[in-house]
């Protein structure tokens, strides 16, 4: 095969990003561990920005609350997309993930604390809460057309509602001060977006530039400014057509390639970057461990399905469309995959004790490690009893 052609051919795959991935967070971890590894992390802290508005931050900040609102702007826009055309647009399938989300927070933080309560670690209670967005999707874009795309959008949409609530859990018990003019600020920002909406504006240069204003406002807030990118998504103009391209959908479209092959490569690499020690091992015995790991793994698991179950069987919600519960259980696994949000949390929580920080880092690395083939494994599995459904 042409060499040119096979590359635009693995380009174009969904497998493709999530090995491009998986492929950064190795080559992440070989340069944490050799001697190239301080030289590494001496560049993420490295300083850059402009000084007149107060935009001097670290590189792995730029990368985490810079980059990744570009990527939540791209989930955002796709979230809306299935709401008004999709996967979504009903009441009973789009509040399917806000039920999981609830569960799937408050299980792990209930397992956690049962592990933790009264101990030193007893802080750490939002740890196993989050779902990493990225890595979770990355892993189930591998499995390409043999899951249906109603689950993909269910995870998704599970995550994100998650990862607010992840912020709000940060926000509300984590973060020492809230500055309260620029929180103002961003509400009258979200507002404008929303009321552009309302009289019909198109031109995406008028949504991308008060875009810009919310993310400016939400970080020097003191709030995680990724959520910005899910403001901006939900308040860029769509339509139900399938003839006419709405510039909800021309932007999704120019975003995927870099997305995907840029802002999701350089975020795996540069979060990735743990440098292990013996003491980290032994932390994984610990109730710090033990929490944590069941927390994700196990908490995740029972807290998504039991309360999708609950929703359903009171009729308020739907499975996604050809979907099965097999595969709400490999979706409840992937949601485990808590790696950098559940680290961020964990350095918020342990901040005055760098050795607990470490175990923290190597039980979430783990547990995201075990949920993240579980929940790969039991998806192929329920994808090859499909087609043997289909042939028989």
């Amino acid at each position: 095969m042409n060499l040119s052609l096979y590359f635009k051919k693995f380009f174009k795959s969904n497998q493709s990003s999530g090995i491009i991935l998986i492929f950064c967070v190795l080559i992440s971890l070989l340069i944490a561990n050799s001697s190239a590894g301080e030289g590494f992390q001496h560049f993420l802290d490295q300083e850059v920005g402009i000084h007149l508005f107060h935009l001097t931050y670290p590189v792995s900040i730029w990368i985490n609350d810079g980059l990744m609102a570009v990527f939540f702007l791209l989930v955002g826009l796709e979230i809306k997309r299935e709401m008004v055309e999709g996967e979504l647009s009903s009441f009973k399938n789009a509040s399917l993930p806000i039920f999981a989300a609830v569960g799937g927070m408050l299980v792990p933080a209930i397992i956690y604390t049962f592990f933790n309560s009264g101990t030193e670690y007893s802080s750490g209670w939002g740890i196993p809460m989050a779902t990493d967005i990225a890595f979770s999707l990355a892993i189930i874009s591998m499995l390409g057309k043999r899951i249906p795309n109603s689950i993909k959008i269910f995870l998704a949409a599970l995550a994100i509602v998650d990862d607010l609530g992840a912020i709000l859990v940060i926000a509300i018990f984590y973060t020492e001060q809230i500055h309260w003019t620029y929180l103002l600020l961003s509400f009258g920002t979200a507002a404008l977006l929303f009321l552009l909406n309302f009289l019909k504006v198109t031109r995406l240069i008028f949504y991308i530039i008060p875009g810009l204003f919310l993310w400016y406002f939400l970080h020097h807030s003191g709030i995680h400014a990724t959520i910005a990118g899910v403001l901006l998504a939900f308040s860029i103009p769509t339509n139900a057509s399938n003839v006419e391209i709405s510039p909800l959908e021309k932007l999704e479209h120019q975003l995927h390639f870099p997305v995907s092959f840029l802002i999701m490569p350089i975020f795996a690499l540069t979060n990735t970057n743990i440098a292990f020690t013996s003491e980290m091992v032994a932390g994984v015995t610990s109730t710090l461990g033990l929490g944590i790991i069941c927390g994700l793994v196990l908490g995740k698991l029972v807290g998504i399905n039991l309360f999708s179950l609950i929703a359903i069987k009171l009729k308020l919600s739907s499975l996604p469309q050809n979907s099965n519960w097999l595969q709400m259980v490999g979706v409840g696994l992937l949601a485990g995959i808590g790696f950098t949000m559940s680290i961020f949390i964990a350095l918020l929580s342990f901040k005055d004790d760098i050795a607990i920080q470490d175990e923290a880092k190597f039980a979430i690395l783990i547990a995201s490690f075990l949920a993240a083939v579980l929940g790969f494994v039991i998806l192929s599995v329920s994808s090859k009893q499909d087609m043997n459904a289909e042939e028989n």
